[in-house]
């Protein structure tokens, strides 16, 4: 999606006084004590909603959490959030369980206030013109913060961009130009690569892929459905093995489209997915019948480090092996601290995205030297498969 696609807080103007409807993603982990267990989702506010308050707008925080399905509960109020969101910007946050325009129109310039779980109301999930008009009717502007929830067609999340002069949100903003330069208009070449444990859930994500990209490195469990596909006998590996066609399938739309599909010639093999497991470093055809591959060889990750250094644009999403348990970690690590390198002297563009990925890339160390990581899951990956998401859409001038 081009920059100028859609306006942002530049465009706002005479907001002084009048409240401002700012859609973000607070949910957030929260602990039995009401104590917020990561506070990522809320530092991803501090731009915009500090930028409005300064402004002397009235900020109107928008944001569901959890999955009330349309009924109140006190356990998934936004209340113990609100309080955790005022540490985060080292303000006074105000909340309305119950928020009417009277009591809004109250409230004092430049204050931030947000309300009540948007899935209390039984019409947010099904986008009801009805509840769209209620909600609009407290607010002067729309403002869209929150990418990992544009992939849903919500009333906070799409129809009130219909209501109200609607805008996105400086991480909005942020997201959609780092989109923008990974896969919409990006440098060639361009290399994705693309992990995880299966093919099933990331076949839209890889044949769409295959036709944008000119190299795409497939790892984790996935690697060895292709593997298999290519004839290798992956052992007691993680497989889906009915789904070897649509392997090939996909290797067959890559080489039409000149992609070079990257698999892995030497892996890891354990005999069991363990912490310090006895292992070792094979070709792909020598895996044992009764070992697992769990990780990417050091030679392949090599070969992989050489492609990447030709490489203008880089899209990642899923890491390259069991990284949560060492020494099965060494491939996604290395890789990744290699695209960190070039990305720090300037030679690649690196976007990568979802919950696995932005765990693997902390883990490496790597995550702070990408030029932009997003948290979104489902709206990453609905991105990576090409498909055209509501909250985005809507904002569109």
């Amino acid at each position: 999606m081009a920059a100028q696609r859609f306006s942002t807080l530049d465009d706002m103007h005479d907001i002084a006084g009048k409240p401002v409807l700012v859609r973000e993603d607070l949910n957030v982990p929260v602990h039995d004590d009401g104590s917020v267990s990561d506070d990522t989702r809320l530092r991803a506010t501090m731009a915009t909603l500090t930028e409005l308050a300064d402004a002397h707008a009235k900020v109107l925080v928008l944001a569901h959490f959890g999955r009330p399905k349309g009924h109140a509960s006190e356990d998934l109020s936004l209340r113990p959030v609100a309080e955790a969101l005022g540490k985060v910007l080292g303000r006074h946050i105000g909340f309305l369980a119950s928020p009417e325009r009277h009591a809004i129109d109250a409230l004092a310039n430049g204050s931030i206030t947000v309300l009540e779980n948007s899935r209390f109301y039984p019409g947010e999930e099904k986008n009801d013109p009805a509840l769209v008009s209620q909600m609009a009717a407290l607010g002067d502007f729309y403002v869209n913060d929150a990418f990992s929830t544009a992939h849903r067609a919500h009333v906070t999340t799409e129809g009130l961009a219909h209501a109200l002069p609607a805008f996105a949100g400086r991480a909005m903003e942020a997201e959609l130009r780092a989109l923008e330069a990974a896969l919409g208009d990006p440098e060639h070449p361009v290399a994705a690569v693309v992990g995880g444990a299966k093919v099933s859930t990331k076949l839209d994500v890889l044949t769409h892929l295959v036709a944008k990209v000119d190299h795409l490195i497939i790892g984790g469990g996935m690697a060895n459905t292709f593997l298999a596909a290519r004839g290798v006998d992956v052992g007691n590996s993680l497989c889906e093995h009915d789904l070897t066609d649509t392997a090939n399938r996909i290797m067959d739309v890559a080489d039409a489209a000149s992609c070079t599909v990257h698999l892995p010639y030497d892996v890891v093999v354990a005999g069991e997915f363990a912490a310090g497991a006895e292992n070792r470093t094979v070709n792909v055809h020598e895996v044992g019948s009764d070992e697992m591959i769990l990780d990417i060889g050091m030679a392949a990750v090599e070969a992989l480090s050489d492609v990447l250094k030709t490489c203008k644009t880089l899209v990642w999403n899923g890491p390259l092996g069991a990284f949560e348990i060492e020494p099965f970690d060494r491939a996604t690590v290395a890789l990744a601290q290699t695209a960190a390198a070039l990305t720090r002297e300037g030679s690649l563009v690196s976007v990568a995205g979802g919950g696995d990925t932005v765990a693997a890339l902390n883990h490496a160390g790597a995550a702070g030297d990408f030029s932009f990581v997003s948290t979104a899951g489902g709206a990453f990956l609905e991105w990576m498969e090409g498909k055209e998401l509501p909250g985005v859409k809507a904002l569109e001038t």
